[in-house]
């Protein structure tokens, strides 16, 4: 149900045990407290459907009632390539629509769902009785991203926009943060740096791949395909076998994986054929720390932050249906990690200065 109005800082102060003047405090991004407390006030608020004045203004300014007579139903549309990061899109989701009392649920998209099925398809899950989908990375195949895309509905696509797409599109960025991450294997000594990811399949995928050659000329460091990256399609062994000889054949001091799935398998098949450990570096394009690997070095991906934007920018696109479209990259920061060598040791400087490769 959509939240009450009378919720005060009296209120927020009462349930955390704190003085109004903390509570307002953290509210208006001032200091005087730890970060933790900050944030149990912050999570607090949203919760209870506080909203100071200035967000009030916000929303008076975007048209968007901060107080809603009924609940909205939204979708999140998905496929089984999606999976591993719907939870943290759809908890982003959940937490912003939940301040507005409105609702959230996810489609998952068949694969092998013919052209001929689309339309009933539609009307047996009720998509176009919702009030807006949202589209999740890795639609496939693409013909059915472009369907979805053709709705009558307000819609969100949580990716990079295809050219021309008449969408709003809200995204990590990962573009970004290939650029952090080759800078950060650049500042640390690093010039012969082997990619591992797909670089065609997907939009996302391929702007990685761009960004790493980019970001590799910026430091006056040539790239070859060839010889700089380990192309990673479909399932199954064939590319860690690949990876294994390009490593063997190149001996490079780091490695960049730019899938999630992929870095595990990465970081364990480095670990049984190095000669000594952490004789390479590696840094990971994780959507969030593993138990299984250790403390990855890797630009945070702020894919929870991303549905929450997201979910802002769907109520501000039914209050607003006459305005332009915009695409959004929501942009994270270097995690500091264990899995990249610092100060290179006298071994790897040996190998940077019989790289051909150094500027």
């Amino acid at each position: 149900m959509p939240r009450r109005k009378s919720v005060t800082l009296q209120h927020l102060a009462e349930e955390l045990g704190l003085t109004i003047q903390t509570v307002s405090k953290a509210l208006r991004g001032h200091s005087g407290m730890s970060e933790e407390t900050r944030q149990l006030i912050l999570q607090t608020a949203s919760r209870l459907g506080y909203r100071t004045k200035e967000q009030l203004r916000q929303l008076e300014s975007d048209r968007i009632s901060p107080y809603p007579l009924y609940q909205r139903r939204f979708l999140l549309v998905l496929s089984e390539q999606s999976v591993a990061f719907n939870r943290l899109l759809l908890q982003g989701l959940h937490e912003r629509f939940a301040e507005f009392g409105h609702r959230i649920d996810t489609l998952l998209l068949p694969a092998k769902l013919k052209a001929a099925d689309y339309e009933e398809w539609l009307e047996e899950h009720g998509v176009l009785y919702c009030d807006g989908i949202f589209i999740a990375p890795r639609i496939t195949p693409d013909q059915m991203e472009e369907r979805l895309l053709a709705l009558p509905l307000p819609r969100i696509l949580l990716n990079f926009p295809p050219p021309g797409a008449k969408v709003d599109s809200v995204v990590w960025d990962v573009y970004e943060a290939m650029y952090l991450a080759v800078r950060e294997l650049v500042k640390a000594g690093h010039r012969n740096i082997l990619y591992c990811g797909d670089i065609l399949s997907q939009r996302g995928y391929v702007l990685r791949w761009q960004a790493f050659q980019e970001a590799m000329k910026e430091h006056r460091l040539t790239v070859k395909k060839e010889e700089h990256a380990v192309h990673v399609r479909g399932t199954g062994s064939p590319w860690l076998e690949q990876f294994e000889r390009q490593w063997l054949k190149r001996k490079p001091t780091a490695v960049i994986c730019g899938i999630d799935e992929e870095v595990a398998p990465v970081y364990y098949r480095i670990q049984a054929f190095a000669k000594v450990p952490d004789e390479c570096s590696l840094i990971g394009f994780v959507n969030e720390q593993s138990d299984c690997l250790p403390l990855l070095d890797r630009p945070a991906l702020l894919i929870r932050e991303t549905g929450y934007r997201a979910a802002d920018r769907m109520l501000w696109r039914i209050a607003n249906p006459q305005r332009p479209y915009e695409h959004i990259r929501i942009q994270g920061e270097y995690v500091t990690g264990n899995t990249v060598i610092r100060k290179p040791s006298s071994e790897i400087r040996n190998k940077l200065s019989e790289n051909h490769h150094i500027s």
